[in-house]
């Protein structure tokens, strides 16, 4: 499993998948809608899975004396490392929008999603869905990601325009809290997502090892 991995991050990704860890650091921006970040990071890994498909890693993978579970797996975690990865790098501007740069205009007057707990938690609910649709869609086939990416895609951005209009409503403005304002309500949602983001990725992992075993390689 080990080795799997090393073959995973050296050879089988595309640089893509680390340079866009650091689309993280969006979080810094005002007037941008952030989570489209997360999204991008998606696309990395996207990437990987198309090099991966191309250089036909699949099948070099299967006549390596490994276990069939072991190929999914790997792959799942390959990209849960990336994930949090950007999870930590996109925390930082969090920390300090929350902190040194809560009472800053530029975000105060923000028409759009602030930078909170409630930010990290539609992250990685965005995040669970990419390992659920696209990574379990992809592990269909194990070759076929064109249309599991494009259903991807409607559901990253459906979240990323609930995270952008819901606060506007009067009752759930304090998913737009600065600062340490409504931390009960920002914490919820931070837990809120990080239980989202376990479920759909051990689910998906434990669906996909099931349809790769009936996969005749």
């Amino acid at each position: 499993m080990k080795n799997l991995l090393k073959k995973e991050m050296k050879l089988s990704s595309s640089p893509l998948s680390y340079i866009f860890i650091l689309f993280g650091l969006a979080a810094f921006l005002p007037g941008y809608p952030i989570l489209i970040g997360s999204f991008f990071l998606c696309l990395g890994l996207f990437q990987s899975f198309q090099t991966m498909r191309e250089a036909n890693d699949i099948t070099y993978s299967s006549l390596l004396p490994v276990s069939k579970s072991d190929i999914v797996k790997v792959k799942y975690l390959f990209c849960v490392i990336i994930e949090m990865c950007f999870f930590a790098v996109t925390s930082i501007p969090v920390i300090i929008r929350l902190t040194i740069l809560s009472d800053i205009a530029v975000y105060r007057q923000n028409a759009l999603m602030n930078a909170n707990l409630v930010y990290l938690g539609y992250t990685l609910i965005i995040l669970g869905f990419f390992n659920l649709i696209f990574v379990g869609g992809f592990f269909k086939t194990a070759y076929n990601f064109g249309k599991p990416f494009l259903e991807f895609i409607f559901s990253a951005f459906c979240v990323i325009a609930a995270g952008e209009t819901l606060f506007h409503i009067p009752a759930l403005s304090a998913l737009n809290s600065f600062g340490f304002d409504n931390i009960g309500v920002q914490f919820s949602a931070l837990v809120s997502g990080i239980i989202i983001y376990i479920i759909l990725t051990v689910f998906s992992l434990s669906r996909s090892i099931t349809n790769f075993d009936r996969i005749d390689i």
